[in-house]
């Protein structure tokens, strides 16, 4: 897009108990109108098989993006309260001003953030097409300059998230208009010993929720990844993931495999992909990118025949 800032009316202030953003945004270059259209009636599958491609390891060690919660918090509200959206910034838009946060934002702090972000962009989104990633720390880091620029993009992923506190917070952002939803979560509850079965339960009525609260939006469920963790089986995400594929029939959602380029041939978390065994390095969230502009790609196509 010519425009990578995508100037949005959003004046807000960090200390405003309920911001509200003027009602305006600037069109994006070959923006669409969601239609009645854009549902997808059948789920597809991916199975991506990826080339090698180089990637500088140092890239995201770089000053000149956010290195932790704090600073990337700091930032966000920085764009926020600019009237600017963050996802459509460069990586070190406003470093004065986050490059010193080191106070950890709660919780509850990220959802008043998300919130707000969901506020102002349902007030200007406009004629755009906009896309949501809705997850934890894997979502939330999902590096901006990797996402397909086309369309708008809004980051729901909150560290730490597990599938029952993503489903009461879904409500944050009910108002928006995506044209796709991307949601991962189930490795958090795996970490602090939920059963399958409350996982799936947690997810079947994520999908209920999303539907009924966005009847028009292509919903794509992506798969859990694999892990080094001890304390984390890739028995039980591949049996969790085999589970998600037969739910997303089940609802006509689309299933992203994404587990299957990045796990080894024993079922772990590439060594390449990772920087402590559950979270992605550079290389493992361009292999994320590569699956997910491929669906992307797809589902745009779908939603204009």
């Amino acid at each position: 897009m010519s425009d990578p800032t995508l100037l949005a009316a959003f004046a807000l202030s960090q200390r405003a108990a309920n911001p509200e953003p003027v009602s305006w945004v600037q069109s994006a270059p070959g923006a669409t109108t969601p239609t009645s259209s854009d549902s997808v009636s059948n789920p597809v599958s991916f199975a991506v098989n990826l080339p090698e491609r180089s990637v500088d390891p140092n890239e995201f060690a770089s000053p000149l993006r956010p290195q932790s919660g704090a600073q990337l918090f700091s930032q966000r509200w920085a764009a926020l309260r600019s009237g600017r959206l963050y996802t459509r910034l460069p990586a070190n838009s406003f470093q004065a001003l986050w490059q010193r946060a080191w106070q950890q934002p709660t919780y509850q702090q990220w959802r008043q953030l998300l919130a707000a972000e969901a506020r102002a962009v349902a007030a200007g989104q406009g004629n755009n097409r906009l896309s949501i990633l809705l997850g934890d720390s894997l979502s939330l880091w999902f590096p901006c300059d990797r996402l397909p620029s086309h369309h708008l993009w809004l980051n729901q992923g909150i560290s730490g998230d597990t599938t029952r506190s993503i489903l009461q917070r879904l409500g944050d952002f009910a108002q928006t208009r995506p044209h796709t939803i991307y949601l991962m979560a189930g490795v958090n509850d795996l970490k602090m010993g939920f059963t399958d079965t409350e996982i799936l339960n947690n997810l079947h009525q994520i999908l209920v929720r999303l539907q009924q609260q966005h009847p028009q939006t292509q919903i794509v469920m992506q798969s859990i990844l694999p892990t080094r963790t001890p304390q984390i089986s890739n028995h039980r995400i591949q049996h969790l993931n085999q589970a998600l594929w037969t739910m997303s029939q089940r609802y006509g959602v689309t299933y992203l495999d994404v587990y299957t380029p990045m796990a080894d041939p024993d079922g772990f978390l590439q060594t390449s992909l990772t920087t402590d065994g559950l979270h992605l390095n550079p290389k493992g969230y361009q292999t994320w990118e590569w699956a997910l502009r491929g669906v992307d790609g797809l589902l745009a196509q779908t939603s204009v025949q």
